[in-house]
Parts: C-alpha cells; sequence; structure tokens
C-alpha cells in the first residue's frame, strides 16, 4: 500500500462527519451531559439532507434541513435528560435505535424504495478547488472546512467567551453556577440542541459530501466512534480533533486496502479495531495515573542495646 497525497485527501473526508459529531459531544460532556446518541442524531441528518436536496432541487437546503431535523431530535434527549431527568445513556441508546427503524419507515413511505435511494437528479454537495492549498487540502465540499473552523471556534468559545466558561461551570458545578444565577438547564438544552445541530451537519456531509445518497444504517457506527473521540479528547475540541484524525486515517487506509485486495468485511473493520485498541490503551493510561503512588519504605532505624530487666538473673553479678 502506498502512501500519498490521495490517502490523506480521503482521510479528511472521512473524518469530517466523525470530526463534527465529536465536537457537539464534547458541548455536551462539557454541560454534564454524557450524549451518546450521536449515531442516531447524524442518522437522522442522513436522511433529512438527502429528502431536502431531493425535494427542493438544492443540497444546501438539504444541509438546512438536516441540522433542523437533527437538533428537533436532540430535543427528545434533552426533555428526557434534563426536565424529567432520565438517564441520559438509556435515552441515548434509544434514540440511536428509533432512528434506524424511523429513517427506514421513512426510506419506503417517502421514496418508495427499501435498502437504498440514490438518483442522477439528486444535487450533492460542490467542491472547492483552491490549487494553492495543494491536493491534500483542496478538492472538498465547504462542510469539510466548516468542520476545522468549528474545531478553532468551540475552542475560543469554552476558553474565552463568558458563555463558554458558564457553560463549563454548569457541567463541573451546577449548584454552584445556580448559586451565581446561571440557569443549569438552560445551558444544557442549548448544548444539546446545538450537538443536534453539528450531528446534522455530519449527517448531511457523509450523505450529500462523500457520497451522495442515502441507505439504511448509512452512519455504521460512525456515532459511536464520534462518542470515542469524546472520550479520547477529553471533550476538548483539539483533543477530540486529534481522535477524529486517527479514525479518518484508519477508514482511508481501510479503503486502501480493500482495493489492493483484502475482503471488504476486514477493511470495513479498519477503523473500529483502531477505536477499541485506542479506548484501550487510554483507558490503561489513565488508570495508571490514577492508581497512587506507593510511598518508599521507611529506613529501618538501629535497634539499641537491650537494656536489663530487674528480674535478670546477671544483675548485680560481681
Amino acid at each position: 500500500m502506498s502512501v500519498d497525497s490521495a490517502l490523506f485527501h480521503s482521510a479528511l473526508l472521512a473524518l469530517t462527519p466523525i470530526l463534527l459529531a465529536a465536537l457537539g459531544g464534547a458541548i455536551c460532556e462539557r454541560a454534564g451531559v454524557f450524549n451518546i446518541g450521536l449515531e442516531g442524531m447524524m442518522l437522522i441528518g442522513c436522511f433529512a439532507a438527502v429528502a431536502g436536496s431531493w425535494y427542493t432541487g438544492s443540497a444546501w437546503l438539504g444541509v438546512a434541513l438536516a441540522a433542523l431535523a437533527a437538533a428537533a431530535y436532540a430535543l427528545i434527549l434533552a426533555v428526557g435528560a434534563i426536565t424529567l431527568r432520565g438517564d441520559a445513556v438509556v435515552l441515548g441508546v434509544a434514540l440511536n435505535l428509533l432512528a434506524v427503524g424511523l429513517t427506514g419507515y421513512l426510506l419506503r413511505t417517502v421514496f418508495g424504495v427499501q435498502g437504498t435511494f440514490s438518483d442522477p437528479d439528486l444535487r450533492g454537495l460542490g467542491e472547492i478547488d483552491v490549487p494553492l492549498l495543494g491536493p491534500v487540502v483542496s478538492g472538498h465540499s465547504l462542510l469539510v472546512y466548516a468542520a476545522w473552523g468549528a474545531v478553532a471556534v468551540s475552542a475560543l468559545f469554552l476558553a474565552r467567551h463568558p458563555w463558554g466558561l458558564r457553560l463549563r461551570g454548569v457541567g463541573e458545578a451546577p449548584d454552584a453556577a445556580a448559586t451565581l444565577g446561571v440557569s443549569p438547564a438552560k445551558y444544557r438544552y442549548a448544548a444539546v440542541l446545538a450537538s443536534g445541530v453539528l450531528c446534522g451537519l455530519a449527517g448531511a456531509q457523509l450523505a450529500l459530501g462523500n457520497v451522495t445518497l442515502f441507505s439504511e444504517n448509512m452512519t455504521a457506527g460512525r456515532g459511536w466512534i464520534a462518542v470515542v473521540a469524546v472520550m479520547l479528547g477529553r471533550a476538548a475540541p483539539l483533543g477530540v480533533l486529534l481522535a477524529a484524525l486517527l479514525f479518518g486515517v484508519a477508514e482511508a487506509v481501510g479503503f486502501r486496502l480493500q482495493g489492493a485486495g483484502l475482503p471488504q468485511q476486514a477493511t470495513d473493520a479498519a477503523p473500529y479495531v483502531v477505536t477499541l485498541a485506542a479506548l484501550f490503551l487510554s483507558t490503561a493510561r489513565r488508570r495508571r495515573r490514577a492508581a497512587p503512588a506507593r510511598p518508599p519504605a521507611p529506613p529501618q532505624q538501629p535497634k539499641s542495646p537491650r537494656s536489663p530487666k530487674p528480674s535478670d538473673p546477671l544483675v548485680g553479678a560481681p
């Protein structure tokens, strides 16, 4: 397998949906909501993007519809986890399962097909060619560049902006934030809805940028990989970017190995193998750091000679 610019070009293409969804998960994590429903929100975004592009004839209207639909779908998690105080993990799993069945049903109802919908008239996202940027960075859709911009914006927002600092305070100490007049519920609602928008953009990029079609369960676990990217990056935008880049390279290498003749099942598993390995190594490293250091053994004191007792028969002997 050769390493060339085309490999890194496809890696940037593969990491964009994971990066956008992972940024949404990181914002939720900073607000104190563990969002594992990224897979379902991304899948809803995929279907809404294709449906919007098909019926309006504009790919960008499809992108807007994907962001709105995923945000509305994320509202279910917000109401259940924040207002009703349900378990966010259980709700996220339910949303992922519901999205698979819902999009499969809508595929047969709206488009009258089963499995995959594709059409030559379906508008996809165009590519922006900037020769000065080189073959790796040039030739991507606008959402690819927007994803990299979102990393910088979210990093500055969480570190500098008052709303970002309050969001972090809500996630770290909600009771203390409430005493200062900050509503934890409002900030958590905003974080969950923002994650829905980002997952909708991730689904639009996957369905209209990477390919131009919709197929059942086409996210294929990318939302779960985004959850792992949030964990590996510790909900920091730059850390999430590095984790998503790792998985994007793994997926691109898998595609390249498939072209070299390896079975499709083996190459499709490459990013998930990397995910498990990275999660295992990260967990082992954290446990090693959290393990208390063993204190050094105290130096042994020299034994003092035994003082004679009055009952000793040698005491007072000449």
